[in-house]
């Protein structure tokens, strides 16, 4: 039985789509909430852009090569929701989503450089892009990969078994509400252990879980 694979990648925004804008607007942040190929030729994201002059960048959209079509589905004050159509410089993940049948789990652009976090069916699809990648001559920098066995499947996370029993045991009886709905003494007797093997626990759980979802949006995190 194949298992599932997850790999955080950084590429330089001048090989991806939507370089024109971050030409003109170095200064933004985009955050895709999901990423589909419409087909061959062409892919839909859904995205949150962040900037000090939101206007401007959606100019620059507007005007980007790589963007055929663009709607304003949510406008903040910070922030932009869009979606568009992307109809060039996606060769990597039309290959990803089309060829390979991985999904793009999440992306996250700024500082010239876009970081996914992608999950490939099984670790040979993850080889075959990064050899697409050199025969295309385009960057694909793998920055973490994990697999997702039975005991830390795609919904822990990175997770170890114990971890996410701890964690979810004490989000279910309220210790992380405040006031606490359970005391670390109550919740180690629920679990079977010591109040300071809870502690140690709960404290790597939830750098594990950090580490996972949160810092992959930060470039400049090793």
């Amino acid at each position: 039985m194949s298992t599932s694979t997850i790999a955080v990648v950084r590429i330089p925004s001048s090989e991806f789509a939507l370089s024109d804008t971050f030409e003109q607007c170095p200064e933004i942040e985009c955050d895709i909430e999901r990423l589909v190929a419409q087909d061959s030729d062409s892919a839909m994201p859904f995205m949150w852009v962040r900037g000090p002059d939101l206007d401007a960048v959606e100019d620059a959209l507007r005007e980007d090569s790589s963007v055929s079509e663009l709607e304003v589905l949510s406008d903040l004050s910070d922030e932009r929701l869009y979606r568009m159509s992307w109809v060039a410089h996606i060769r990597l993940v039309i290959h990803i989503l089309l060829e390979e049948e991985g999904t793009i789990l999440d992306a996250y652009g700024r500082d010239g450089n876009w970081r996914l976090r992608i999950m490939f069916p099984e670790r040979e699809s993850l080889s075959a892009t990064y050899d697409f990648c050199r025969e295309q001559g385009l960057s694909f920098g793998v920055e973490k990969i994990y697999d997702m066995n039975d005991s830390a499947r795609a919904g822990r996370y990175g997770l170890s078994e114990e971890q996410f029993d701890a964690l979810t045991t004490a989000a279910e009886q309220g210790y992380f509400e405040v006031p606490r709905g359970t005391s670390a003494t109550e919740l180690g007797e629920m679990l079977g252990i010591t109040h300071q093997s809870l502690s140690e626990r709960l404290r790597r759980g939830q750098e594990n879980l950090i580490r996972s979802t949160l810092l992959i949006d930060d470039p400049d995190v090793d």
